[in-house]
C-alpha cells in the first residue's frame, strides 16, 4: 500500500476525481482519499510512486513540497477543473 500526501484536496469531488483517475490508470479499485488530511492510500507498489505522482499533478494535486512559485498557481488552477468534474460526476 502506498501512502502519498498532496497540495489541494478540498473535498468529496476532489476525492471522486482522484479515485477515478488513479482506478483507471492503476487498474485496482483499493484507494482511499482522506480530504483533512490531504493523503491518498492505493493498493499499488510503492516503486510506482513516481507515475501515481505525476498522474496526480496532472489533475492539479501535486506530492507537497513538489511545486513552487509559479507551478503551485498553475496546480491549484487545475485542481479546481478537477474539483468541479468530480462534483459533476456524483
Amino acid at each position: 500500500m502506498m501512502n502519498i500526501t498532496v497540495e489541494n484536496i478540498k473535498c468529496g469531488g476532489c476525492a471522486g476525481t482522484i479515485t477515478k483517475k488513479l482506478s483507471s490508470d492503476f487498474d485496482t479499485e483499493n484507494i482511499e482519499v482522506n480530504i483533512e488530511q490531504g493523503t491518498i492510500s492505493i493498493d499499488i507498489d510503492d516503486t510506482r510512486r513516481v507515475e501515481v505522482a505525476k498522474v496526480l499533478l496532472d489533475l492539479g494535486y501535486p506530492e507537497t513540497d513538489s511545486v513552487h512559485g509559479f507551478d503551485s498557481a498553475k496546480a491549484k488552477a487545475k485542481s479546481f477543473v478537477s474539483c468541479a468534474i468530480g462534483k459533476m460526476d456524483q
